[in-house]
């Protein structure tokens, strides 16, 4: 399991990712589920992967060969972010048919989920998708300016309450490592190192990016301070009103 999310809004974008891997309660390793394609200048591209280790690093392999052999479309010419979340969904399905017989014959989940975020020089502002297991994929919008694979469940209260298009860029990237920090807290097979980036909008290099490992001492403040202020608006919410608003019928009450 894994956790990976993405931000995106007027003034920029976040990508983050723990790297903690499970093969069963005994056995647990870590990998790094958060790269950077991008070229200086030109290009922001920063792929999240989460789902079947040998399908995803299978897909990065290919993505890596294509760069390198630079004898047909590859991440560095692409012209759109469209046309590369398409381009990393094909690749997907091609190493997903490629392995699925022996796979499905001893029943191993071979599913995997991309985040694909970043901006190319020419197009109005920065994008971010969520592409599919079946390779296609959807994107990030301003009324939802955040997506997530693997874990999601954990994480996704605070975003939902925090997060806005008009977020400032460090409060994002601030809400971004307490989503994964919550989600840690909740789920051990998700774990650091916590990888995070940050890239400002129309800023075609990347100048903000993090590793937090095990222990950091900015992580456990965080995580400190988060669960303090947390207790802290728990006891001032006010008891519930039993009396108040005790019904007498003795009938169910549906409540919109």
């Amino acid at each position: 399991m894994t956790y990976c999310l993405g931000l995106i809004n007027r003034f920029g974008m976040v990508m983050g990712a723990d790297s903690r891997t499970n093969a069963g309660v005994d056995y647990t390793s870590a990998y790094r589920k958060l790269f950077n394609y991008s070229l200086p200048g030109d290009r922001i591209l920063i792929l999240c992967t989460s789902g079947n280790l040998a399908i995803t690093q299978a897909v990065l392999h290919q993505i890596d060969r294509d760069i390198q052999r630079d004898d047909g479309e590859h991440l560095h010419n692409i012209a759109t972010m469209h046309e590369v979340a398409t381009y990393i969904g094909g690749k997907v399905r091609e190493m997903q048919e490629k392995d699925r017989p022996w796979l499905e014959k001893d029943g191993i989940d071979f599913q995997c989920n991309f985040l694909l975020g970043g901006q190319i020089k020419g197009e109005p502002h920065q994008e971010l998708y969520l592409i599919y297991p079946q390779g296609n994929f959807i994107q990030a919008t301003k009324e939802t300016p955040f997506l997530q694979i693997g874990e999601t469940k954990y994480g996704k209260p605070l975003l939902d309450r925090t997060i806005t298009y008009d977020t400032p860029l460090e409060a994002m990237a601030k809400c971004a490592l307490l989503s994964i920090d919550s989600t840690m807290k909740s789920n051990i097979s998700v774990g650091p190192p916590i990888n995070l980036t940050m890239v400002e909008a129309n800023h075609f290099s990347v100048r903000h990016t993090l590793q937090l490992r095990l222990g950091d001492p900015y992580l456990a403040k965080m995580r400190s301070l988060w669960e303090s202020y947390v207790r802290q608006a728990f006891e001032s919410m006010p008891n519930v009103e039993w009396e108040a608003n005790q019904i007498d019928s003795g009938e169910d009450v549906l409540i919109d």
